[in-house]
């Protein structure tokens, strides 16, 4: 998952983003009793080193700080951009947990640095 942030504590944000989304969603899979995606996560849990049973979350953070409003403008595509590399759509506006219509479809600007930018 990539997303933009901005925080004071970033490290301890996605800890507690990471630990409050897998807690719902293994609860969710083993209320359902989804099996199959439960057993794929216990077996991605076996190379790590944590008391959970599940590992939904890759370990680590790798923040990128982003300086200029080119970068972020750059940030912004690639976010945009990866559903369609990856397959799983074939056009970014049709990817449904993006941004994209937000930024395209209302025209929404950013604010970066006390700049307003308008995302292309």
């Amino acid at each position: 998952m990539h997303f933009i942030l901005q925080s004071d504590n970033l490290s301890k944000d996605i800890q507690h983003l990471k630990f409050f989304t897998a807690k719902k969603i293994i609860n969710f899979l083993q209320q359902k009793n989804i099996k199959t995606i439960l057993e794929q996560l216990a077996f991605y849990k076996k190379s790590h080193k944590n008391q959970t049973h599940y590992q939904l979350w890759q370990e680590g953070c790798h923040p990128k700080i982003i300086s200029t409003v080119g970068m972020m403008r750059q940030k912004i595509q690639y976010i945009h951009d990866n559903p369609v590399k990856r397959g799983y759509v074939d056009l970014s506006e049709h990817w449904r947990y993006s941004s994209y219509r937000n930024y395209f479809d209302t025209g929404l600007e950013v604010v970066f640095d006390g700049i307003e930018v308008v995302v292309w």
